[in-house]
């Protein structure tokens, strides 16, 4: 490719910045910037986030942590509901530089997006959240109990949605029950459970891939997620949505107080 090619020569606008990534768009814009070309999923205007918020009591003037923020869709609605600051780590580095993007294009000002593994973050940082979003990440991990066990030593509130292991619905069903090889016990902390390898298989080839950043991930089941939020001091556990029938594997969405 001719460097010369990477220019652009007519006046700036919205367009040319989202097709730097043309064709690995996920989201749809908000208005007034929804009838550009990018993807096609309303991750802007995510009704699981609404559910989320009303049952936390909203983010106004709260400071909060978001884990994988993709495309900054969930930045955006966070901001227009007024969080006081967003914390958004990204470890995809194109994802990234899309939320950079969006950042610019909606003016979000009180965000600052992070590029780098969020596990390490967690691992290391002092600071405290009044909330944290955890949407779409804790299916991508290698460790998921890792995950909500650093979650609950660094938020008060958590708002999450994941898919969920169920082999009565996994293993019937052609497209996903070949992505999961198989199980083992695991221990994180004395909390006793099972994982269950994920393959991703052929989405590795794809340059808008949105999962972890290993070939594998492992999932949990329902019951291991909810009694593992338990046993890290998460209570107060709120679920709205449970979908057995999701083209990508069973799914839920809650909220958690820690006590």
């Amino acid at each position: 490719m001719r460097i010369l090619d990477q220019y652009r020569t007519t006046a700036p606008s919205p367009q040319h910045a989202l097709d730097i990534f043309q064709g690995e768009w996920s989201s749809r814009l908000p208005p007034p910037f929804d009838h550009l070309r990018a993807g096609t999923i309303p991750l802007f205007e995510d009704i699981r986030i609404l559910w989320g918020l009303a049952q936390i009591g909203g983010v106004r003037k709260k400071t909060v942590l978001e884990l994988g923020p993709l495309e900054g869709g969930h930045t955006y609605m966070l901001q227009q509901y007024g969080a006081a600051s967003i914390t958004a780590i990204e470890a995809n580095t194109r994802a990234y530089l899309k939320c950079l993007i969006v950042k610019e294009l909606l003016r979000l000002d009180r965000a600052h997006v992070l590029c780098g593994d969020f596990l390490s973050y967690l691992h290391a940082t002092n600071d405290r959240y009044d909330v944290c979003l955890a949407s779409g990440v804790l299916y991508h991990m290698p460790n998921p109990v890792e995950l909500i066990a650093l979650i609950a030593q660094t938020a008060s509130q958590l708002m999450l949605w994941t898919h969920y292991y169920d082999h009565a619905v996994l293993s019937t069903n052609p497209a996903l029950a070949p992505k999961f090889p198989g199980s083992e016990m695991a221990d994180y902390a004395g909390f006793k459970h099972t994982l269950y390898r994920f393959e991703y298989q052929v989405a590795l080839e794809w340059q808008g891939f949105c999962g972890g950043s290993a070939p594998h991930s492992n999932w949990l089941s329902r019951d291991d997620l909810l009694a593992a939020l338990r046993y890290f001091g998460f209570h107060d556990l709120r679920l709205q949505q449970d979908q057995t029938d999701h083209p990508n594997g069973p799914c839920l969405l809650l909220t958690a107080r820690r006590t």
